[in-house]
């Protein structure tokens, strides 16, 4: 009997991905209840069952994740076989990136690749959540954090050691009451719910992390950076933020910093096969080592 339940096996791997009925039907713009009638339609047509359901969201059972493998293995080559019929020539490279990293990085270096590279057509798509690709047409992302994800090719564009900063005034108050006591007071403003980031900050300043009940979730780094400057918490930042430190409008907040954090190149383990992609992410490494190494 031959297999014709396709939209199920789709809506069975981004379930997986988001481990939850819920976030796939946002993400898939359907009900929950249209999710999760059309999974029992495939469980029943394989014979097995594909999730464990959980108090809060789903688990694949071994079965499930076999079946998740091949499926993501097939879906990949259609896509990667509809891209080569309808030829690289009309193509475009989509960059996924923050406004962030944008404007205070790749943006003053952009013309570079364009006079280098007339034929590469480039888009690029300003993105809050880069950590769930699939589906949105990005060849490329640029992600900051400490490199260690395993859902897409990882390679690394440049470290930029991540530090805590606050408002204006921030160190006085810091000197005043100690750092454990003024952490205390002090709101932590976070890129997105789950991160560990605060965690690797606290264990770099030899401090002991408990998740503080006085936290704020802004996920866009321009936002956040303003959120800092008008005094609604500290935040974790980098170097790309010199021309606000430099005025004084944010402070570092102690000298401990994350060392192996910073930016880095995801993609689809397929990508660098389109020659465009592969243009546009060599240039992108060898603008930031220019950019580590000026003199070399």
């Amino acid at each position: 009997m031959r297999f014709r339940h396709y939209d199920g096996l789709r809506i069975f791997s981004v379930i997986a991905r988001y481990g939850s009925f819920s976030a796939a039907a946002e993400k898939l713009n359907l009900t929950k209840g249209a999710v999760s009638y059309q999974i029992r339609s495939l469980e029943s047509v394989l014979g097995f069952e594909v999730f464990q359901r959980l108090p809060k969201g789903v688990a694949l059972t071994p079965k499930g994740q076999d079946l998740l493998n091949s499926a993501r293995g097939a879906f990949d080559d259609v896509e990667r076989t509809i891209d080569r019929l309808r030829g690289e020539e009309n193509r475009s490279v989509t960059l996924g990136v923050t406004t962030y990293f944008a404007s205070r990085w790749l943006s003053p270096r952009l013309m570079d690749f364009m006079k280098a590279h007339p034929s590469v057509r480039l888009r690029i798509q300003p993105m809050i959540d880069l950590v769930a690709l699939d589906g949105q047409g990005i060849d490329l992302a640029i992600r900051w954090g400490d490199g260690n994800w395993d859902d897409v090719a990882i390679e690394p564009l440049f470290l930029c050691p991540a530090f805590a900063t606050g408002p204006a005034g921030t160190a006085r108050r810091v000197e005043k009451l100690g750092m454990e006591a003024a952490l205390h007071e002090l709101t932590l403003l976070k890129d997105r719910d789950g991160s560990r980031a605060w965690e690797d900050w606290f264990n770099s300043a030899g401090l002991c992390y408990h998740e503080p009940r006085d936290t704020l979730v802004i996920p866009d780094p321009n936002v956040r950076v303003q959120a800092v400057i008008d005094g609604q918490g500290i935040a974790l930042n980098d170097d790309l933020v010199a021309q606000e430190l430099g005025s004084g409008r944010l402070e570092r907040v102690g000298t401990a910093s994350m060392d192996g954090y910073g930016y880095f190149l995801a993609h689809d383990p397929h990508a660098r096969t389109n020659r465009d992609v592969e243009a546009f992410a060599d240039w992108l490494q060898d603008a930031a080592r220019k950019d580590r190494n000026p003199n070399k």
